[in-house]
């Protein structure tokens, strides 16, 4: 697909913000951001990490979201595109039906973000990210 221009992050679930962070930091990876996400269950905590060649979002989920690896250590993959809504139209075009919105969500984190998550073929969530 035309618009997709890299990995953006790999999202990963903590029981443990600042250990996690550490660790990350012990194997070459600088904190570049961080962030509080509110959700109706709870608030998010996220740290933003770049490891040599990709980031980690680090989430330490106050949502109820499980951090086993059974309920998903690795929530998600984030793919970089140049253009949000030419990316989803062809994701449409292309019959792909599982977004979880209807068209992507701007918000406020990271320096302003407009993203949208939809499912693989095997229920993996995905998603598209664009930097504002």
């Amino acid at each position: 697909m035309k618009h997709l221009t890299g990995l953006a992050h790999i999202a990963l679930f903590t029981k443990d913000l600042e250990t996690s962070v550490k660790f990350y930091e012990s194997l070459g990876g600088t904190v570049t951001d961080h962030a509080d996400v509110k959700k109706p269950a709870g608030t998010n905590h996220i740290i933003m990490v770049q490891m040599p060649g990709f980031f980690l979002e680090i989430i330490e989920p106050h949502d109820g979201s499980p951090v086993t690896a059974e309920g998903g250590v690795f929530p998600h993959i984030a793919i970089e595109v140049d253009d949000i809504d030419a990316a989803v139209a062809d994701l449409k075009a292309c019959g792909v039906t599982t977004f979880r919105t209807e068209s992507p969500m701007s918000i406020p984190i990271f320096g302003g973000i407009r993203n949208i998550f939809f499912t693989g073929p095997d229920g993996e969530l995905l998603e598209l990210l664009q930097h504002l």
